[in-house]
């Protein structure tokens, strides 16, 4: 499982997830990619899952076809104070989340 921590995510939240394979926008040299042309680029190296802050990109793409899954961070801020608690419900999601699939993790 490759995780791929798009541009809107703190690059240090990497650190969280050091059981997995995760690479960000900026090492990967796609920032300021459009969605579209992320997800496929995703898609042809082999990432499986984008962690993401950006709640609309749902209704954006076509995830589905993209053949990734998206999990949503929702917290106060994307400030990584905000969101390093919501990374025990991740790890969680990160079982069993499917390809075209978009789970939101906190909000609550």
């Amino acid at each position: 499982m490759r995780i791929l921590l798009d541009e809107c995510v703190p690059r240090p939240l990497k650190r969280e997830l050091a059981d997995y394979e995760v690479r960000t926008v900026v090492e990967m040299g796609w920032s300021g990619k459009k969605n579209g042309e992320l997800l496929r680029l995703m898609s042809q190296e082999g990432f499986t899952i984008l962690l993401t802050t950006d709640q609309n990109l749902r209704y954006q793409q076509n995830l589905e076809q993209a053949g990734v899954a998206v999990v949503v961070l929702v917290a106060r801020s994307n400030r990584l104070p905000d969101l390093v608690p919501l990374i025990p419900d991740v790890l969680s999601v990160l079982s069993t989340i499917a390809p075209g699939q978009v789970i939101e993790v906190g909000g609550s």
